[in-house]
């Protein structure tokens, strides 16, 4: 027996967010058999950009009931069932959290359709449930609502039990539940990480980097990231034993740091992409770059030397920045030169930096 869902929540930060409206029918194989859909009082606001996916707002949910009045409804259609979703992980750490608040351990097999589609309809340009639906001739209607999102998915799953003629990929696509969840590991990593500009890294179980990023706040970036449903998504969540950040305090030397570490380092699950290297020459052969440090008191220094880029440093005192043969002493050096240039030069030709001192 199947208990096939979807969830809509406020959006918002990860095992933050609140279910909105779910909706849930119990599928024997070839039938549906019994059906919950509500909508649910999240008891907080929706997140405006949700409010324009979904068509769900503050207002349609003030008479609602709360998850609580109905979760043991909730508990009694799902017994004895498989949890079937669309990006199943997400919907199962949603009711997970949802029953955790209320002091319960929710605990139910699953399968992911997103998982079996790509196993049975190998190829297909996105395995979004509204485009996967449209390329194989599923209608769909209302699109983002629990319900016309659990009714596609359904069809899409009859699709997927025929084509899985020995139940084998089926068998092997669930999920059995344990006390040692992904979702309950990157809550806990993104305890430590701030919320401030930087370079992060993503380190498995022996500290090899498996994907960097970058952004104006890391602890923001990295929760976008842990809620992504795309296959590399998934796989980034479950390699991920550690995370490591730098911070940077300004856009370009984040940009330059990420860039030249990315090229370095090669992380597994970062997507290649080329820079066109930039020939021309700067308009000095020798000068500083000297931009917002990490903190109020600093500063961080780019130094250029015969049009070539040979490093950069943090200090924190006017001399450093005076004497060349201090600041040489401060540079993380640059072996990387071109790219370097490349990523310099596209910064200036837009942006500025606090000041340049040609010398």
């Amino acid at each position: 027996m199947y208990a096939i869902l979807d969830i809509e929540t406020t959006g918002g930060k990860f095992n933050e967010e609140g279910i909105t409206e779910i909706a849930i029918y119990k599928f024997d194989g070839h039938t549906v058999v019994d059906q919950l859909i509500t909508l649910v009082n999240p008891e907080k606001d929706i997140q405006p950009f949700v409010v324009q996916l979904t068509g769900i707002n503050n207002n349609m949910l003030r008479n609602a009931p709360k998850f609580h009045e109905v979760a043991k409804r909730i508990l009694e259609i799902t017994q004895d069932c498989i949890v079937v979703a669309h990006n199943s992980s997400f919907d199962y750490r949603i009711l997970k959290t949802e029953y955790k608040r209320l002091g319960y351990s929710f605990k139910r097999d699953t399968l992911c359709t997103v998982e079996l589609s790509r196993k049975l309809i190998p190829d297909k340009p996105s395995y979004s449930l509204g485009k996967l639906c449209k390329s194989i001739g599923i209608p769909m209607s209302d699109r983002h609502r629990a319900s016309g999102d659990a009714l596609a998915t359904i069809q899409l799953f009859k699709l997927l039990l025929a084509k899985d003629v020995n139940k084998i990929m089926i068998e092997n696509t669930i999920k059995h539940f344990d006390s040692k969840k992904v979702a309950e590991k990157l809550t806990g990593l993104l305890d430590s990480v701030p919320t401030i500009m930087g370079v992060y890294y993503l380190h498995r179980s022996d500290g090899q980097i498996i994907f960097m990023g970058k952004g104006n706040n890391i602890k923001n970036d990295l929760t976008n990231l842990f809620i992504k449903s795309t296959k590399r998504g998934l796989k980034i969540q479950e390699k991920t034993a550690s995370i490591s950040y730098e911070i940077t305090g300004n856009l370009l030397l984040t940009n330059l740091k990420y860039f030249l570490e990315l090229d370095f380092n090669k992380p597994k699950y970062n997507l290649r992409s080329r820079k066109r290297i930039v020939s021309e020459n700067f308009n000095s052969d020798n000068m500083l770059l000297i931009d917002k440090g990490r903190t109020l008191d600093e500063h961080s220094v780019i130094l250029i030397e015969n049009n070539e880029v040979v490093g950069y440093c943090f200090t924190n005192l006017a001399f450093q920045e005076n004497q060349m043969n201090i600041l040489k002493e401060m540079l993380t050096p640059i072996t990387n030169k071109a790219l370097a240039k490349t990523i310099i030069k596209n910064y200036l030709k837009t942006k500025s930096v606090l000041k340049i001192i040609r010398m």
